[in-house]
């Protein structure tokens, strides 16, 4: 398993990696809250501490939980009350305080891992909503029994709504997972995008904009 480790003091991580690594884990270790937000599409589970020298932990988790489900256990030396509660409410799967017994923490990153396996439904291989049908896999639209041309980008726009057909996604998410970083994309692009897409389907009823939020497609 792919872990992404934030942690800015050097001796705790090295011991860190090094237990991962033992017991089969592929750890990446960064100091900055910002490389987590850059780099946490490559991960499958965050070890985070909030103590980090660009932004506050619990920051970077809100940030985060704006644009991932990734799994993340908190494993920091602020165990004050208020700081677990505001974790565990941000979206933190688990809440660990230093310091901690490695086979403990050990466990907890799979108890985390299995919830979230349970969590995970496969995406349905075509999604339609009225005549549009989106099949994910073979990146082929048609309306009507039509083939739509697309871009890789607008099909990526797409698909990244189809795959939660009838569910609200966010701008953030729409960036995050088409751009690679929400916080580095140019919101004007999604814009553009959607401006295309909608023109090319010819069905405006099938993406509908959730104001103040982001956007829909059926349902």
């Amino acid at each position: 398993m792919r872990v992404l480790l934030a942690e800015d003091d050097d001796g705790v991580a090295a011991a860190l990696t090094e237990v991962l690594h033992e017991h089969g884990h592929l750890p990446t270790r960064v100091r900055r809250g910002e490389d987590v937000l850059a780099r946490h599409r490559q991960t499958d589970l965050l070890l985070l501490d909030l103590g980090l020298p660009d932004l506050d932990g619990l920051d970077v988790l809100r940030k985060l939980r704006a644009v991932s489900g990734l799994p993340v256990v908190v494993l920091t030396a602020r165990g004050d009350e208020r700081s677990v509660v505001r974790g565990l409410r941000l979206g933190a799967d688990d809440y660990l305080v230093k310091p901690v017994r490695l086979a403990e923490l050990l466990a907890r990153i799979e108890a985390v891992t299995r919830r979230a396996a349970t969590r995970a439904a496969p995406a349905p291989r075509t999604v339609c909503a009225a005549d549009v049908e989106v099949d994910l896999d073979a990146r082929r639209v048609t309306v009507g029994g039509a083939d739509v041309r697309l871009t890789t980008k607008e099909f990526a726009v797409l698909a990244a709504l189809a795959a939660r057909a009838g569910t609200a996604v966010s701008r953030q998410q729409l960036m995050d997972e088409v751009w690679g970083d929400a916080y580095l994309a140019v919101s004007r692009s999604l814009d553009v995008h959607l401006t295309q897409l909608r023109a090319k389907l010819g069905r405006p009823e099938v993406l509908t904009t959730i104001r103040g939020f982001g956007y829909r497609f059926g349902g």
